[in-house]
């Protein structure tokens, strides 16, 4: 099995160390790692120096960085990772089992790194939400057979929503292959913003991106 690892990164010096570390069994397995940097500034390659296979410098924004990452890739099965999420340490007997399996694309559960409980319970209702509407976030690490991912025409350039769209796009050629092993997504987002505030702004855009408002709009509401 060859497998390409593909990382959209802008200005990640300071947590893309220990991300990498993770990956580096898979790496030993001969998986590649890919990182599709948007112009970082802040010396993330230095940072990220001996933990990567190539460098590929891309127009800002995830998807495209995604999709220009996989352009670059030569494995037959593309993962799709955050530069803020670690690989669990039994990755590679997953990602095989995957390979064996008849589904043609997958993600894995995931688990937020801060300690409050509140987290469990949001981790356990987004990996349980991702198994009934066969929906995955990019937090998930997406897995996709290059064959799938090409026919579907990769990521649409769009600056949020990314993930929904492509996993839409997927479900229509097979259920995704859910690993039940997590991956570790950083809280800093929610411990920022607040749990229920950071839950209440991400089902409002998603019901927004579902009646259709441009995911330009969308963008714009999630930054402010």
């Amino acid at each position: 099995m060859r497998g390409s690892i593909i990382m959209p990164v802008l200005n990640e010096a300071a947590a893309i160390g220990a991300t990498l570390e993770t990956l580096q069994p898979l790496r030993a397995a001969g998986w590649e790692v890919i990182l599709a940097d948007g112009g970082s500034s802040d010396g993330t390659h230095d940072a990220a120096d001996g933990l990567f296979d190539r460098w590929i410098e891309a127009h800002p924004g995830r998807a495209r960085q995604m999709n220009a990452g996989a352009a670059a890739a030569s494995g037959e099965i593309l993962l799709f990772l955050h530069a803020d999420t670690r690989f669990p340490v039994d990755a590679l007997d997953w990602l095989e089992r995957f390979a064996a399996s008849d589904r043609l694309w997958g993600r894995f559960d995931v688990r937020l790194s801060g300690n409050r409980p509140l987290f469990r319970v949001i981790a356990w209702f987004m990996n349980q939400r991702s198994r009934l509407t066969g929906v995955a976030t990019g937090d998930q690490a997406i897995v996709v057979r290059r064959s799938l991912f090409e026919r579907v025409g990769g990521y649409e350039p769009i600056p949020l929503m990314e993930d929904v769209a492509l996993c839409k796009a997927l479900r229509c050629h097979s259920r995704p292959y859910c690993i039940r092993a997590s991956v570790i997504t950083d809280s800093r987002r929610w411990e920022v913003n607040g749990p229920w505030r950071t839950i209440v702004l991400m089902w409002r855009l998603r019901w927004a991106y579902w009646r259709g408002v441009d995911p330009k709009e969308l963008a714009r509401r999630y930054r402010s």
